[in-house]
């Protein structure tokens, strides 16, 4: 699914949670009708109880709040985490909560992967940052880097309507106030800024290509530079083949990749493809300091994405996900200048003598692994599954007590 562009936009750079945080918890401290938040990992930690609170005191004064988590992603909530929440009025929903087959979860696949917000229908945040204390500095080497964008103008109606649409359609509960919000037509320009604007996200049913859509059409349009930051990168040949065809016609391609993983296989995957770009004249860095976990990019200094899609099977083929795309020089250029200092601080340049030609057996190896990544959607599809649904959480109870990863 997604959105036409959209002009009227004021639009602002979130990095890490120091930055994302902060604002999130302000704007929910502030709002006056209605809260929605989607998330993939919320944890009982220093950052997840700061939310709790922050939605509790919303829900006390008044203030409707859905918060909806995955069930695979944030299952260490305990019962009195949750409870708190549900007895202020806060409706708290859990995607696709699978229990477990002798203390093993088995619901690993399809998972809710957005990271989206909203406020009175007038401010809406997405990126990659999830509700846990591991996306700031001070949790120490293995913080991640990460990123996420605070929106104001008409996008946000589709973005909250989106949500809204999410939960009836999976079951939740509790959502029988929640009515449509119009849009505006006809902003007038610089009623909000001058961005321009598109949402765009991908499931299992409809929209399962919009999102590397997206890329692939600014990356085969770019002219001069395409600057790419993902976490997990394993994309499939036309992502890959449009990157090697820009680089070969004289665009500047740069990847900026984990070389401090949170997943090592991950990086393996990744690393199968640095001698094919390269090649091309792609020139790819890895960010060394901690855990890249961003998924954004800028294109020639005008088209950028933030959102919580990494571009390897998982976010390309299974889990559900959200990206914004901007249309904006003064956006644009704050990004392109973040990843700049990474690029200049705490990346390393790889060469074609970093991926010479691999001995036989690993030669083997990675052509077996690839092959095994790139069909792994499609085995995976073979699955018998039902349909996800949302519980939604009326009263006390306990949610599970280990962690999951992004």
């Amino acid at each position: 699914m997604k959105t036409d562009w959209l002009p009227g936009h004021a639009v602002q750079m979130l990095e890490n949670g120091e930055d994302y945080f902060p604002r999130v918890f302000e704007a929910v401290s502030q709002a006056r009708r209605e809260v929605l938040i989607e998330t993939f990992i919320l944890f009982d930690d220093k950052v997840g109880r700061e939310l709790r609170e922050v939605l509790i005191a919303a829900a006390q004064r008044g203030v409707v709040v859905h918060l909806t988590v995955d069930g695979f992603g944030s299952p260490d909530l305990t019962g009195e985490f949750a409870d708190g929440m549900v007895a202020a009025g806060v409706h708290l929903h859990l995607f696709d909560n699978a229990r477990r087959f002798m203390g093993v979860r088995f619901n690993v696949l399809r998972r809710m992967h957005r990271k989206l917000v909203t406020v009175d229908g007038k401010l809406a945040f997405c990126g990659g940052i999830n509700y846990s204390a591991d996306h700031v500095a001070d949790f120490g080497p293995e913080s991640k880097q990460d990123y996420a964008m605070e929106i104001r103008g008409p996008l946000v109606a589709d973005i909250r309507n989106f949500l809204v649409a999410e939960m009836r359609r999976y079951g939740a509960r509790g959502i029988s106030t929640l009515r449509a919000q119009r849009g505006t037509p006809q902003v007038m320009p610089g009623r909000y800024g001058h961005a321009r604007a598109m949402f765009v996200t991908r499931d299992n049913r409809r929209g399962s290509t919009d999102i590397e859509r997206e890329y692939r059409r600014a990356i085969l349009g770019a002219k001069s530079e395409v600057v790419i930051a993902n976490a997990y990168f394993f994309p499939g040949y036309r992502l890959v083949s449009a990157l090697r065809r820009a680089a070969k016609r004289g665009v500047n391609v740069i990847l900026v990749l984990q070389g401090q993983p949170d997943v090592p296989m991950a990086m393996y995957c990744a690393r199968l493809l640095y001698g094919t770009l390269i090649s091309a004249g792609v020139t790819v860095y890895e960010y060394c300091e901690r855990p890249l976990h961003g998924k954004v990019a800028v294109i020639d200094g005008q088209w950028s994405t933030v959102g919580s899609s990494n571009l390897d099977p998982l976010s390309l083929s299974l889990n559900l996900e959200a990206n914004v795309m901007v249309h904006d020089r003064a956006f644009a250029a704050d990004l392109r200048g973040r990843l700049q200092r990474l690029i200049d601080n705490h990346c390393r340049s790889l060469t074609k003598e970093d991926v010479a030609r691999p001995s036989r057996w690993r030669t083997l190896l990675g052509v077996a692994s690839y092959h095994a990544m790139r069909r792994f959607p499609a085995l995976c599809r073979l699955i018998p599954s039902r349909k996800p649904r949302i519980e939604t959480l009326c009263a006390p109870m306990s949610v599970g007590a280990d962690g999951g990863s992004s």
